[in-house]
């Protein structure tokens, strides 16, 4: 949230007003302006400091920054954020233990996440990596809506690939921090 300027901190000679009803008072020297908003018990604030002359309004400064906050949390409620969900393989998996491996990588790309495949191998399976991309290539038979993000990438003793559902539109939201 912005933190705008108020009553006595405005250091400029003359201001456009606003009415707390949204109609234009005109402009006014600041002191006028600050002693108008006393006599209706609202704060003066400096609403576009970059205008000529800056643009103020009549307002209460608690409720509308209690508005603001407000209408920030609805914002970050609507953002739908995409996870990365992992799953791991060895080479020597069992065909079965590969079938629930797959329908767990179902459910998280339902749900809209992204499925990371990690396949470690282990001591001599390293020098046979054909086996490991053979093994990434018999799990993806298994999910049937599916798309590559990220082919398969060997890192040290992982092959890695990154899939999401097929035919959605991502929408990828970042943070704000």
């Amino acid at each position: 949230m912005q933190k705008s300027r108020t009553n006595n901190q405005i250091r400029v000679p003359e201001l456009r007003v606003i009415d707390e009803d949204g109609s234009q008072l005109g402009i006014l020297k600041t002191s006028d302006a600050l002693a108008l908003a006393q006599e209706r018990g609202l704060d003066l604030v400096e609403v576009s400091p970059q205008a000529k002359p800056p643009v103020a309004k009549l307002v209460n400064y608690d409720k509308l920054r209690y508005h603001q906050k407000k209408l920030e949390q609805q914002q970050k409620k609507k953002i739908k954020r995409i996870e990365v969900k992992n799953i791991r393989l060895s080479v020597r998996i069992a065909e079965h233990d590969m079938q629930v491996k797959a329908r767990q990588a179902e459910k998280f790309l339902a749900e809209g996440h992204k499925v990371k495949i990690d396949l470690m191998m282990r001591g001599r399976e390293q020098a046979f990596a054909e086996l490991g991309f053979k093994s990434i290539q018999k799990f993806l038979t298994f999910i049937p809506n599916h798309e590559v993000e990220v082919p398969e990438t060997r890192q040290g003793k992982f092959i890695s690939m990154v899939i999401k559902a097929a035919g959605k539109q991502e929408k990828e939201e970042t943070a704000k921090k």
